[in-house]
């Protein structure tokens, strides 16, 4: 499967220069992080992909957004590759507002409020991904999956660190070789 984390946000630009949490809740991608996507997307045409899981942060959703027209896949959204609970920007949208702005994706049973709290901890997030490789290593088409999520999950499931619109690829079956979030 590949791992591929969001394009920038007004959050990560901010944040990547001052280590200050600019508050935004939610935040959308900036042109800078539209651009990233298409990149990775052209990146990754051609690749044996046939599904898209999708955090339900909408950062994600615009990520998955902009690599489901450009590769033709449809959209999944899936809780467990959701980001950490940490920042302002890790507080998310009510799923019946995210099912009027993508009303074509697959929301499946995610509840209304679906995201964690934002005092998450260490061990709930190394559980929550733990659950999350389990899943995908029970798939029959895990190595035709790509998966939109966050720095912190990617470098839960891998021991790697990401830029904004970068892509890892992990087998779930592979020896564990996660690491603390924090």
């Amino acid at each position: 499967m590949i791992l591929l984390r969001h394009g920038q946000t007004i959050f990560n630009a901010v944040f990547g220069l001052t280590r200050i949490d600019p508050g935004i809740a939610d935040p959308p991608l900036t042109e800078e992080g539209k651009r990233q996507i298409a990149k990775a997307a052209e990146a990754l045409a051609g690749m044996p992909l046939r599904r898209l899981l999708a955090s339900p942060y909408t950062r994600a959703l615009e990520t998955a957004d902009i690599l489901a027209r450009r590769l033709s896949l449809s959209v999944q959204i899936e809780p467990l590759v959701a980001e950490c609970g940490r920042f302002a920007c890790d507080i998310g949208t009510e799923r019946s507002r995210l099912r009027e702005r993508w009303p074509v994706h697959d929301f499946g049973e995610l509840p209304e409020r679906w995201w964690p709290e934002l005092a998450e901890t260490e061990d709930l997030f190394a559980e929550r991904c733990k659950r999350l490789r389990l899943a995908m290593a029970e798939l029959d088409d895990w190595s035709e999956l790509l998966v939109v999520t966050h720095w912190g999950v990617i470098r839960a499931l891998t021991g790697q660190t990401l830029g904004n619109g970068e892509w890892v690829r992990f087998d779930p079956h592979a020896p564990d070789r996660s690491v603390p979030s924090g």
